[in-house]
């Protein structure tokens, strides 16, 4: 089987925040070079990896990876809120 490739959000996040790839990089333990490949996507993180990331943002993992090309945040956010309603 094929790997699949992951879309993410890091570097969107991290440009929201005015946070570098170095200061991610040691918040999750990894090396600056390895946030520069996720977010080109020319490298899927581990499960534990992604959940870190995750966590360090404060969102769920489904909100930061995908399987999927990502929609805009904002239409994502519209949407979850459509739904609630």
């Amino acid at each position: 089987m094929e790997p699949r490739s992951l879309y993410n959000r890091i570097a969107v996040l991290r440009h929201e925040r005015g946070i570098s790839r170095k200061v991610l990089a040691e918040a999750v333990g990894v090396n600056f070079q390895t946030v520069g490949y996720l977010e080109r996507e020319e490298y899927n993180p581990s499960l534990d990896l992604a959940f870190r990331i995750s966590a360090y943002f404060g969102l769920p993992v489904d909100m930061v990876f995908s399987t999927e090309p990502m929609k805009p945040l904002s239409e994502e956010i519209l949407e979850t809120r459509n739904r609630r309603l």
